[in-house]
């Protein structure tokens, strides 16, 4: 199948309102992507797995916790270019475009080198106050407590002072974790789709999450629920769960496109591109979720009405 060359287009996109099918429909593409794309889940999400039995392997030997601020800088700054690649996956695949490890680590080496870093360190940042914050409650609320070694005891937890300090820290940290969702929902893939700089795309992130807030939590609680059951089988859950909702995360911002906001066309090659209005016929599906205008494969009838609704007064074609 010829692959479209995609044309980046510059500055934040416009969105549309969120609705409740655009998240079943990202979660089934992300499962397509998933099982048809196993390899790269597998090699990726296991990179990350093994981090963590790493760091909990460093924990039980050293039998000190102070490794955790390791990981709270290292997997922030190693994620993001985990779900670039899971992203690319799912781009490629939308476009017809072959899979291969040189491209894919090509796209993630060049985004390394791009906006990315600057929103991992942003990242990094929250986490180490979000950290220094707890060691100041604890100290705040226990400091006065019998020392306990509380690596060995939960008892000190279920005092009076302990179920304190759990309630103000768990808000706190609610707090953080607010704020890190809505920066990074759609400022991640926004930076490997657009040419935008990640102020911009943290922004127009989190203004947009504010706008449509019971949607946008709903999925961040299922985001949450869904990694804390695939954490308690020793992590194995997240080689099935990390690259699904990549993938699901991909196509969700896809779908929250303002149908006016495309690309320039981009043609096929050994193909002209749409010339015009005539040649969008029933039964050739444009590909236009990138963007990016290329008949590809012959389709029903009906999924034309699905993929292109109105499309003749949305779409300005060359």
């Amino acid at each position: 199948m010829p692959e479209a060359q995609a044309i980046p287009a510059h500055g934040a996109p416009e969105f549309r309102a969120v609705e409740i099918k655009m998240f079943r429909r990202a979660l089934r593409l992300g499962w397509s992507d998933l099982v048809s794309a196993p390899v790269y889940a597998l090699v990726f999400a296991g990179a990350t797995v093994l981090a963590g039995w790493v760091m909990i392997w460093i924990i039980q030997i050293t039998g000190q916790s102070y490794w955790l601020v390791i990981a709270a800088l290292g997997f922030p700054l190693v994620g993001p270019l985990a779900a670039v690649a899971f992203y690319e996956v799912s781009r490629r695949r939308e476009l017809g475009q072959n899979l291969n490890w040189r491209d894919i680590t090509a796209v993630v080496i060049q985004q390394s080198r791009r906006q990315l870093p600057s929103l991992c360190v942003i990242i990094t940042v929250i986490l180490l106050f979000w950290f220094f914050l707890a060691h100041m409650i604890f100290a705040l609320f226990m400091g006065h407590v019998t020392m306990t070694n509380v690596s060995t005891s939960a008892d000190v937890y279920l005092s009076a002072q302990g179920l304190k300090m759990l309630g103000f820290g768990s808000a706190v940290g609610l707090g953080f974790a607010t704020l890190l969702y809505m920066v990074t929902m759609l400022s991640m893939p926004m930076l490997l789709d657009r040419d935008v700089d990640f102020m911009t795309a943290t922004i127009k992130s989190f203004a947009y999450v504010q706008a449509y807030p019971i949607q946008m939590f709903g999925w961040a609680i299922f985001i949450a629920v869904l990694t804390f059951v695939a954490l308690i089988p020793a992590f194995l859950g997240l080689l099935v769960v990390l690259p699904l909702l990549g993938h699901a995360s991909w196509h969700l911002y896809q779908g929250l496109f303002n149908l006016t906001d495309f690309r320039p066309v981009a043609a096929c090659d050994g193909c002209d591109g749409l010339r015009s209005c005539d040649e969008v016929v029933p039964g050739l599906a444009p590909r236009v979720e990138n963007r990016v205008i290329c008949v590809e494969r012959p389709v029903c009838e009906p999924c034309l009405a699905e993929i292109l609704p109105n499309v003749f007064g949305w779409i300005q074609l060359w």
